[in-house]
């Protein structure tokens, strides 16, 4: 499945599905009227009995050697059977216009994506309003759609804390009182080209983690093949956080950040940041280059506090934590 209109990229993809249909590939193009911006794969394999297993790939950049250099992109591979006939289901709609009316447990722009994000954001809304843990994190290029906005704006009045890290266009106005006072907004714009889609709410102490090719924005929610997807494995989640947005947050030297009046500030400019009057500096790309070479998990910044993480839990359904208990109580 190649996308011809993909932007830059036009002539080099017209030139990859002519050569591959010459050496006998059938290539498709998708579907007629909407662009193709999901990132996903799908490998059957043949494995040890003759029994056909299938695994998916599913992402937030694009399958170019390239840019995969300077931009900064998170993936996922499983063999879960779920998620991979899910995958199967969205290649269906794309060669062969098989339209389902969900693709659960993906969520498929312009089906429902759009829908899926706004529930997401109105349960984080129920659970401040109850009293429970509410938070809402996101990382796109930007944030333009308006009933994502006035969906966080309703958030933000409830009581959920809400930080976003848009890299590009922001048409919401953050700290204005009465409004969005709970509302953090930033831009991160250093070496690498930043990519990554990601989404994580409270979700009343038991937090979800998404990851997705679709920025919040009316183009990739309607006009657009979109997939998003969970992150089941609670470690996964924790890597997430750790490695990506806890970095993010901490960032004192590449980031700024947008203030009520629409105006943007380097971040050690600001007052809250008590941490970069003392002296404190932070680069979150380059923080994770050093960590990509020293494999040093330790030194990674603490998570904001009001963010509450389950522990990651073992195959017997215990976190491994009491599982060290129980074996040393033995």
């Amino acid at each position: 499945m190649v996308e011809l209109k993909a932007r830059f990229d036009e002539a080099s993809n017209i030139r990859w599905a002519r050569n591959l249909q010459e050496a006998g590939v059938q290539v498709f193009h998708g579907v007629v009227g909407l662009k193709t911006h999901c990132k996903i794969a799908l490998i059957a394999r043949r494995e040890q009995g003759g029994k056909i297993r299938q695994y998916a790939h599913l992402g937030t950049g694009n399958y170019n050697p390239s840019t995969a250099r300077y931009y900064t992109d998170l993936s996922l591979l499983t063999s879960d059977a779920r998620i991979t006939g899910a995958v199967q289901n969205v290649f269906n709609y794309l060669t062969a216009y098989s339209e389902r009316p969900q693709y659960l447990p993906l969520f498929v722009a312009p089906l429902n994506l759009g829908k899926s994000c706004l529930s997401l954001i109105d349960r984080e809304t129920a659970h401040a309003r109850a009293g429970r843990p509410a938070f809402i994190l996101a990382k796109v290029n930007a944030l333009l759609d308006e009933r994502i906005i006035q969906a966080l704006y309703r958030a933000s009045q409830a009581g959920v804390q809400i930080e976003l890290i848009v890299r590009g266009a922001c048409a919401l106005r953050p700290g204005v009182r009465g409004i969005s006072s709970r509302i953090r907004v930033r831009s991160v714009v250093g070496r690498f080209l930043e990519h990554s889609r990601v989404f994580a709410f409270g979700n009343g102490g038991n937090t979800e983690v998404y990851l997705g090719s679709a920025d919040w924005m009316q183009r990739n929610i309607n006009e657009r093949v979109e997939v998003m997807f969970r992150l089941k494995d609670l470690a996964l989640c924790s890597q997430v956080f750790t490695q990506v947005i806890s970095p993010y947050l901490a960032d004192t030297e590449k980031t700024r950040i947008l203030l009520p009046s629409g105006d943007y500030v380097r971040s050690r400019k600001v007052g809250e940041f008590s941490a970069s009057r003392n002296g404190f500096r932070f680069n979150a790309q380059e923080f994770l280059i050093g960590f990509s070479e020293a494999h040093d998990a330790q030194a990674f910044p603490p998570l904001p506090r009001f963010v509450k993480l389950p522990a990651p839990r073992n195959a017997e359904g215990k976190s491994p934590r009491s599982a060290a208990g129980a074996e040393s109580s033995r």
